[in-house]
């Protein structure tokens, strides 16, 4: 993603926050398994470049809920469609049960399940 200058927690939050919008700092840290201030550093670049939005809480005037903008979105879609030619490139030549082995390795790896 180094050619749309996105790094791979930015990539993250971004994700998190088109599935999640709304969400503060500390619940994308949580969602995305970051430091809170990781994702603090990371929205204030992605704010910066106008990918994200900060809205005041209305009861809680200290809390910041976030949203991508829609250069964000627009962004974001560059990156998936980058991330999905790497899949693309990695599994290529696999057969579509070697990719689908690989798939649950990895999703069993992400949610601590493997034995």
């Amino acid at each position: 993603m180094a050619e749309v200058e996105v790094t791979p927690p930015q990539f993250s939050v971004m994700t998190m926050l088109a599935a999640y919008p709304g969400h503060s700092n500390a619940d994308l840290a949580r969602l995305a398994l970051l430091t809170p201030q990781t994702v603090t550093v990371i929205v204030a670049n992605l704010e910066r470049t106008g990918a994200v939005s900060r809205h005041a809480h209305a009861v809680h005037g200290r809390i910041q809920h976030l949203e991508l903008t829609e250069s964000g979105h627009a962004l974001l879609r560059k990156c998936r469609a980058l991330v999905h030619d790497l899949e693309d490139s990695l599994t290529r030549g696999l057969a579509e049960n070697e990719t689908q082995t690989i798939r649950r390795w990895l999703a069993r790896v992400a949610t601590g399940t493997v034995e």
